[in-house]
């Protein structure tokens, strides 16, 4: 039977018009296993609740493996083609990544490619929990190769994250007695404050440490000094999160420091021939670490992400499935096939 070749739109289309934000990724993870399996790919599900599966492509001598993630950020708003730009949720983060990763695939195996694998996985976009559980699947290939908005660059290394809660407490009063009360507020903002003038770790090639104060909360009424107060603060490391710990202890005398969340930076393997760079963002890499040496590349821009009119080019997405196929076959030259 002829295969006929991957069509990178219409698939990143079918796509994006399936809502998959994180929670919702069952119909589209569906989807696409059907669609890989008519296409002839050996594909395995893998369930990481009752609704969501990761999507796994197998092979018997694995080399190397191609991954993104199926999920998206909210809100989800359909497909539409203006001019070379292909719009819609997920057009650039990244279900236009999979569907050049696919078409690259295809394009390896049609040339008598036996090694390469690919891995989509759910929950990216809110705590990697589809990556985690594809760790334990992993097939012994040497090399992962993860797509996200990188403009067509490979990646040196992504920053990690370090997510707290920085949590004050006080005592109500009336607020025309402040004398009597302890406002929590007056701590937290005097910790926001303090938090300014912070050394954070810095390092040579992902920079200095920063960090967003994303959400904030305290208080029970205008007229009452308030008894409690809260902000969760995500810092983007560049280090191991232990220094930044230590650096922001002395905020304890203050406020209560909850650790939530912590992602280690990654270091990157490159080839010759490719731009690269390094990204602030985290991945899931980290998460991803029995499948092999770790890659980063894919077509988009970060910057587009996310926002409220996403977009990738298709041109761009064209030029994706071409250099993934280029990175992959350098990477399997280190690997003679066995006669």
């Amino acid at each position: 039977m002829t295969r006929v070749a991957v069509d990178i739109v219409a698939l990143t289309r079918a796509l994006i018009d399936i809502d998959s934000t994180t929670g919702r990724e069952g119909d589209a993870a569906r989807w696409l296993a059907d669609y890989l399996a008519r296409i002839g790919f050996v594909v395995t599900e893998q369930p990481i609740d009752s609704t969501r599966f990761n999507v796994i492509v197998r092979t018997d001598d694995p080399f190397l493996v191609f991954s993104t993630h199926i999920d998206c950020v909210p809100p989800f708003f359909p497909s539409r083609v203006d001019g070379d730009r292909l719009y819609g949720r997920g057009s650039c983060d990244a279900k236009g990544i999979l569907a050049a990763q696919v078409a690259a695939a295809d394009r390896l195996r049609r040339d008598g490619e036996t090694r390469v694998g690919l891995l989509f996985v759910v929950g990216e976009e809110r705590g990697s929990d589809g990556a985690r559980r594809a760790n334990e699947a992993a097939n012994g290939s040497q090399f992962l190769i993860d797509g996200e908005p990188t403009d067509n660059r490979l990646g040196l290394a992504t920053r990690g994250i370090l997510r707290v809660r920085l949590r004050a407490s006080g005592r109500a009063a009336h607020s025309s007695f402040p004398e009597l009360g302890e406002s929590a507020i007056d701590k937290l903002i005097d910790a926001l404050v303090e938090l300014r003038s912070i050394d954070l770790p810095d390092d040579h090639v992902l920079g200095r440490t920063h960090y967003t104060v994303g959400l904030i909360d305290g208080g029970v009424a205008p007229n009452v000094v308030s008894p409690s107060a809260e902000a969760e603060v995500m810092f983007r490391t560049v280090s191991d999160a232990d220094a930044v710990r230590r650096a922001i202890a002395p905020l304890e005398r203050r406020v209560a420091i909850e650790h939530i969340l912590d992602v280690p930076p990654i270091r990157l393997t490159t080839v010759p021939g490719f731009d690269a760079a390094v990204f602030p963002y985290t991945t899931d890499i980290p998460f991803l670490s029995k499948w092999g040496e770790p890659l980063l590349f894919g077509p988009g821009s970060i910057h587009a992400a996310h926002t409220a009119d996403e977009f990738v080019s298709i041109a761009e997405l064209h030029a994706a499935a071409d250099h993934y196929v280029t990175i992959a076959r350098q990477l399997l030259a280190s690997q003679p096939r066995q006669p």
